[in-house]
């Protein structure tokens, strides 16, 4: 089995890397890797927002399930 990764940033996929082995050797990811990372996540975010506003999924969902 096989993932294609050719559509994915390879900064990206560096810092994922760097991630799993620092978790899987039971270290904390180094503080530079975790900012890039949030700062990555709050680019995302802030784009999701503008193209779509704000998106209320979690707590009707969670409703949904407790009321299932």
């Amino acid at each position: 089995m096989s993932i294609d990764t050719a559509a994915i940033d390879p900064e990206l996929l560096a810092d994922a890397e760097a991630v799993l082995t620092a978790i899987t050797s039971g270290k904390k990811p180094d503080s530079e890797l975790v900012q890039r990372i949030q700062a990555r996540s709050e680019q995302i975010r802030e784009r999701v927002f503008r193209e779509h506003g704000f998106v209320d999924i979690a707590v009707p969902a969670v409703r949904e399930l407790r009321d299932a």
